[in-house]
């Protein structure tokens, strides 16, 4: 719908667990992209039908070990030319889709689609704070140009914190 405040879209949804691929929770979702602006993000008010399990363990246990390095993490394509994305890499590809989530609704319009085709390259980035800092180049496929467009985003994350995303 199209009113005095912008345009409004309706959505449902099927939202995969993270750590049970063959488990998905339903939710719909109520988006609102402002009437003349193309910098703000749209508001989005998500509903959600049931339950999504904890990730503290999970987000813990990753936060510790890559804290826990002596030398900082670097990556290339991920997943690689076969699909394929190391377990251990699962957190920093889960990050990417943060990411690229973000950079979807900052540069969308209703003519565009992004998908995140793959992290091309991803370097941690040593903090004096708490945060763990990725800073990634992200290939993402424009599906109605059919363009693989390179973005460069850094994601700050912590466990209690969530993830903070800057391009």
């Amino acid at each position: 719908d199209i009113d005095d405040v912008g345009h409004k879209y309706y959505l449902e949804l099927e939202l995969e667990d993270v750590l049970d691929k063959d488990r998905a929770v339903s939710c719909t979702a109520e988006v609102l992209y402002p009437l003349g602006s193309r910098t703000s993000a749209p508001d989005v008010q998500l509903t959600v039908q049931g339950e999504l399990r904890s990730t503290e363990e999970a987000d813990k246990e990753f936060y510790n070990r890559i804290r826990s390095l002596e030398k900082e993490l670097v990556a290339e394509n991920i997943p690689d030319s076969h699909g394929n994305v190391p377990p251990e890499l699962e957190p920093i590809h889960l990050l990417a889709w943060v990411a690229s989530g973000y950079v979807s609704w900052q540069n969308s319009t209703e003519n565009t689609k992004f998908h995140l085709a793959q992290v091309k390259h991803v370097k941690q980035v040593k903090r004096s704070d708490e945060d763990l800092q990725f800073d990634y180049v992200l290939l993402l496929h424009e599906m109605v140009s059919q363009e693989l467009l390179p973005w460069e985003v850094t994601v700050l994350w912590h466990p209690q914190h969530g993830a903070r995303v800057s391009q």
